[in-house]
C-alpha cells in the first residue's frame, strides 16, 4: 500500500498542478485529500475541476463546510468569491465529501480531528505558540479511533508523530497556503518556511509505515498575483515566502 496524502490546496489550481505532475512519476495505488480544497482568493473553480478530473478520495474541512453554509451578510469578500467561482457540479461534488473517510481498514482521513474539523491534531496553542501535542493529549483528540495511520491537515505544517504501541499520525502540509495567521483559539502563526507545495507519501513496508513529506516548486508568484489581484496582500505574501508575520487582523 503506498498512497500519496495532500491537505489544504485552498484553491491553488497552480500548486495543485504541480503536484499531481510530481505524483504522476511515482507509483501510487491512490491520492488522498484532507481537506479545504477550494476556500481563497485563488481559483477555486480551476481547482474543483481538477479533484474532479482526476478522481481523489478526499474529506472535507471546515472552510469546505463554511463554502457550502447559507450566504450570510457579514461574510468575508474572499468566502462571496470562492462561492462566486464554483459551478454547480462543483458544489455538489464539495456536498458530497464525508468529514471522515476509512481507506483499507487501515488509514483514517480527517481535516482536524476524528471529531472536530476546526481543532488542530498535532497542535497545541498556549500563549501564541504551537507546541508539538503530547502523547496523552493525541491520545484524548483521538478517543476510540484504532487505525493505524491517521491521516490529518489543518495546520499546514508537515509532520510525523509516533504514538506509543506504533500508531503514526501525519500531517503532509499544504499543498496550496504555506503560511498563515489565525486569531482562534488564539492569536497565532503557522509557517512551513518556504513556498513550496507539500505532499506526504505514506508506504507501508515490511517494516513498518514508511512517510516522505515531498517539497515540489512551482509558480508561487502567479499564485501570489492572483492573491493580491483579489484583495489580500497577506495570502499574496505567505504564498512567496512561507512564512506569516505578525500583522493586526490578519486570519485564515
Amino acid at each position: 500500500m503506498r498512497v500519496a496524502v495532500i491537505s489544504d490546496v485552498h484553491g491553488n489550481r497552480w500548486a495543485l498542478e504541480a503536484v499531481l505532475a510530481d505524483v504522476r512519476g511515482r507509483a501510487v495505488d491512490a491520492i488522498l485529500d484532507l481537506g479545504d480544497s477550494l476556500y481563497g482568493p485563488l481559483d477555486p473553480g480551476g481547482t474543483a475541476e481538477l479533484f474532479i478530473a482526476h478522481g481523489i478520495a478526499g474529506v472535507r474541512g471546515n472552510e469546505d463546510r463554511i463554502v457550502l453554509e447559507e450566504p450570510q451578510p457579514d461574510d468575508s469578500a474572499t468566502l462571496r468569491y470562492t462561492r462566486s467561482c464554483l459551478s454547480a457540479e462543483q458544489v455538489a461534488w464539495l456536498a458530497a465529501l464525508n468529514r471522515t473517510r476509512q481507506w483499507h481498514g487501515r488509514l483514517l482521513c480527517c481535516h482536524g480531528t476524528p471529531e472536530r474539523d476546526d481543532a488542530y491534531l498535532l497542535e497545541t496553542l498556549t500563549k501564541g505558540q504551537v507546541l508539538v501535542a503530547t502523547s496523552a493529549e493525541l491520545a484524548a483528540r483521538l478517543g476510540g479511533v484504532r487505525a493505524a495511520v491517521v491521516l490529518c491537515g489543518h495546520s499546514h505544517v508537515p509532520r510525523a508523530v509516533a504514538l506509543p504501541g506504533g500508531r503514526l499520525i501525519v500531517n503532509p502540509g499544504s499543498v496550496g497556503l504555506p503560511a498563515y495567521r489565525d486569531d482562534a483559539p488564539v492569536p497565532h502563526a503557522m509557517e512551513a518556511g518556504s513556498p513550496h507545495a507539500r505532499f506526504a507519501l505514506v508506504e507501508r513496508t515490511e517494516g513498518g509505515w514508511r512517510v516522505e513529506h515531498v517539497a515540489v516548486p512551482y509558480d508561487w508568484e502567479a499564485a501570489s498575483r492572483a492573491a493580491a489581484a483579489n484583495g489580500r496582500a497577506d495570502w499574496a505574501e505567505w504564498l512567496v515566502t512561507g512564512r506569516a508575520r505578525a500583522r493586526s487582523g490578519e486570519a485564515e
